[in-house]
């Protein structure tokens, strides 16, 4: 009987044990960080400065939130090859998710299916890629609506203050997304025969995204032309060296100037109710901070991982909004760099 009893004793201890050297190993496993990767282009303009800073408000706000429940490294990079060597060391981090903006499209695409293929979820900001073969999150502005939205404001207030009148337009690249806007944006203006493009029909100036190109195009247009009622420059950045060169030039001809993809600077301007500059129309700059949540939303389980099993890319769409008087405090942000 003793025995018996000495056996049944051992074998309640050994199945003790053996449970809490399981429970030990489900709380390790628990308190294992979720590594989450980000990359990003290195802040060379404003647009991109403001993706830096959002990027880096939010892995604040995630860390004060969920403490150590989450591994976050960002490394940004001024080019494609630095970036190529960011996420092979993102990847021997042991990272399970990757949120990359990439600084071009085509060099990157590789890199990111080989991260794919090693089971890491991606979700890819703004610049697709050119293999759309395998499953990961494609999130980008709309590029159609921002013309859209654009151009049908500009339109407006042209036939209200000039009767149609002279336009005069400047794109960014000659990248597919600069195609999309202007395209769009010259529906609305050619929908309104009252409107004379100075330049010709849907003819417009790269200005590179760059506050001196606009100055300096800016500068060549009023040289040019004598008499101008409406500018769009399509970039917010360009817009600053614009109204410096028409400042500069002493005219008081033009009723309206819009540009586009919402910086602090403008969005004040409309909020102080500057006569010439109304309007703008976002492109989030933000955009990469919602790909972080993308991420960390399918960690948590509040979104579903089914995108990576998938053969093709799934796309997720961020709307352009129209930023006017009585909107913009929505969209002030005084702490950011853009």
């Amino acid at each position: 009987m003793k025995k018996n009893i000495i056996i049944l004793m051992m074998v309640v201890s050994l199945f003790s044990s053996g449970m809490l050297f399981a429970q030990g190993q489900g709380e390790s496993g628990a308190d294992k960080p979720v590594k989450i990767g980000i990359t990003t282009p290195s802040a060379d303009h404003g647009w991109t400065g403001g993706i830096v800073w959002w990027v880096n408000k939010r892995i604040g706000e995630y860390e004060q939130k969920y403490g150590d429940k989450f591994e976050f490294t960002y490394v940004t990079a001024d080019s494609s090859a630095k970036q190529v060597e960011a996420v092979d060391n993102l990847l021997s981090k042991g990272i399970e998710y990757l949120v990359i903006l990439p600084v071009e499209s085509a060099p990157l695409t590789s890199t990111v299916k080989a991260a794919h293929n090693q089971g890491v979820k991606c979700i890819v900001v703004d610049r697709g890629l050119t293999d759309t073969s395998f499953g990961y999150i494609n999130l980008a502005g709309d590029n159609t609506m921002f013309g859209e939205v654009a151009g049908e404001w500009v339109a407006q207030q042209m036939i209200e203050k000039s009767n149609g009148g002279n336009l005069v337009v400047m794109g960014g690249m000659p990248v597919e997304i600069d195609k999309e806007r202007m395209s769009a944006f010259f529906k609305g203006i050619d929908a309104e025969p009252s409107i004379v493009n100075l330049m010709g029909k849907d003819k417009y100036e790269f200005a590179n995204w760059s506050t001196q190109k606009g100055l300096e195009v800016m500068e060549t247009f009023l040289t040019k032309y004598p008499h101008i009622d409406a500018v769009f420059c399509q970039d917010d950045d360009v817009l600053t060296g614009v109204l410096k060169a028409y400042e500069e030039s002493g005219r008081n001809d033009i009723h309206t100037f819009f540009g586009g993809a919402g910086s602090k600077v403008v969005i004040k301007k409309i909020l102080d109710g500057d006569p010439l500059v109304r309007a703008t129309v976002t492109y989030p700059a933000d955009m990469a901070a919602v790909g972080l949540d993308y991420a960390v939303d399918v960690a948590l389980g509040n979104k579903s991982d089914d995108f990576h099993d998938k053969n093709t890319l799934t796309n997720v769409v961020l709307p352009s909004v129209l930023i006017t008087e009585e909107n913009a405090a929505e969209y002030y942000q005084p702490d950011s760099i853009y």
